[in-house]
């Protein structure tokens, strides 16, 4: 099936659900003002603030509320893209599968288009929001669909039943989307160690153990798991990638993260996972940091310092992961103050300034994998001092 062909097909699909695009903010509250009450708004504002709670019921409550048929487009348009983009990915891979589980299939948006583009296949779908699933049985009933069925179940308290050649878990297994996940070493590293304790806390935390747990036991023997997830941020993926290991399940295809709009905001999620059962993968799970869109540390541009410098911007400044090395590369470093602690929240954090090359830095790093790294000239040394004790402040 092409590219164009796909697409066209997920259009129309998304159609008959009510969905629609919009790549303007503005546009889209306008749209979501003009189709809810101001009381159907304050009640979704109050049930969002519940559902922060981690309450396991006030969630289910949230999805029910969502699931409500004049709430659904609009508050499921916000996830155009996402549905394009995974549904583009997941349909291929469903290949000659025979049986194929939605876990965590929500109101059944993307399980009802796998089912329409594969009668031949049986779907199942699960979710434990009843608002969202009666919605599910009812859209695939109006849609002609006998492939597919829906179950209200949730497997944290009842026992996954049957075998499948195809698991689906998209947005489903990490429940706990604000948990930093597992530091590093230390903070001049990026380097997990193997502790089960921190590795066992974290899946608990998460809600991915029984999760897990389950659907791999559910997979059939030479069978596949599609898994996207919100943990693309190092401390989250390490330990998660470790939990995929821990169960058996190997790497199909390398990962791929994956960037969709959510409207004007920028998702960057994933990465998107195949994984399977079975012998030695010829993929390793990797724990480095991705390459990164730091600015290339260049020493002739350095020098080549402007007569009437903006005093706000410094020579060199980056944010991501290679600052480290940038950092670690400077001739002649010379620390003039630095400090190392914990914070509140269990990170270690390091924020040292010193002097290299000719110029001041400041360079901070934690072991939740932020770095950074400012470079200025000496005259405006107050510049980094001031910066330096906000930091220790903050």
């Amino acid at each position: 099936m092409s590219t164009d062909s796909l697409h066209d097909q997920l259009y129309a699909h998304l159609a008959q659900w009510g969905l629609r695009s919009f790549s303007s903010d503005a546009d889209y509250f306008a749209w979501q003002r003009a189709t809810l009450s101001a009381a159907e708004l304050n009640r979704l504002n109050a049930q969002v603030e519940r559902k922060r709670s981690g309450d396991r019921q006030d969630e289910i409550a949230f999805y029910d509320l969502t699931a409500e048929l004049h709430i659904l487009p609009v508050l499921y348009s916000q996830r155009y893209e996402y549905f394009m983009e995974i549904g583009r990915r997941v349909l291929p891979r469903i290949g000659a599968a025979t049986t194929v589980l939605d876990y965590g299939c929500g109101v059944g948006i993307l399980t009802t288009f796998y089912a329409r583009r594969c009668p031949e296949t049986q779907f199942v779908g699960i979710d434990r929001s009843p608002g969202s699933i009666a919605v599910a049985q009812s859209k695939a009933h109006a849609l002609g669909l006998p492939n597919v069925r829906f179950e209200c179940r949730d497997v944290e308290v009842e026992v996954l039943r049957g075998s499948y050649d195809r698991i689906i878990a998209t947005h489903a297994l990490v429940q706990a989307e604000q948990d930093p996940g597992m530091p590093s070493r230390d903070w001049t590293t990026f380097e997990r160690a193997r502790d089960e304790q921190q590795q066992a806390a974290f899946e608990q935390r998460t809600g991915i153990d029984v999760r897990l747990d389950q659907l791999s036991e559910a997979l059939s023997p030479g069978g596949c798991m599609v898994i996207f997830e919100k943990t693309r941020q190092l401390a989250r993926l390490v330990p998660f990638q470790r939990a995929l290991a821990r169960r058996g399940l190997q790497l199909v295809e390398p990962p791929e993260p994956i960037r969709y709009r959510l409207v004007e905001e920028v998702a960057d999620d994933g990465p998107f996972y195949v994984v399977q059962k079975g012998s030695a993968s010829p993929f390793a799970w990797n724990e480095a940091p991705e390459p990164d869109e730091g600015v290339p540390f260049n020493r002739a541009m350095l020098r080549s310092v402007p007569h009437d410098p903006d005093p706000d911007i410094p020579l060199y400044e980056n944010h991501w992961p290679s600052a480290q090395q940038v950092w670690g590369s400077l001739v002649g470093r010379l620390v003039q103050q630095e400090e190392t602690r914990r914070e509140p929240d269990g990170r270690q954090l390091h924020v040292e300034l010193g002097s290299a090359e000719g110029l001041v830095y400041l360079y901070c790093a934690n072991t939740f994998d932020q770095r950074q790294l400012i470079l200025v000239e000496g005259s405006r040394k107050g510049m980094l001092d001031s910066y330096y004790r906000e930091i220790l402040s903050s």
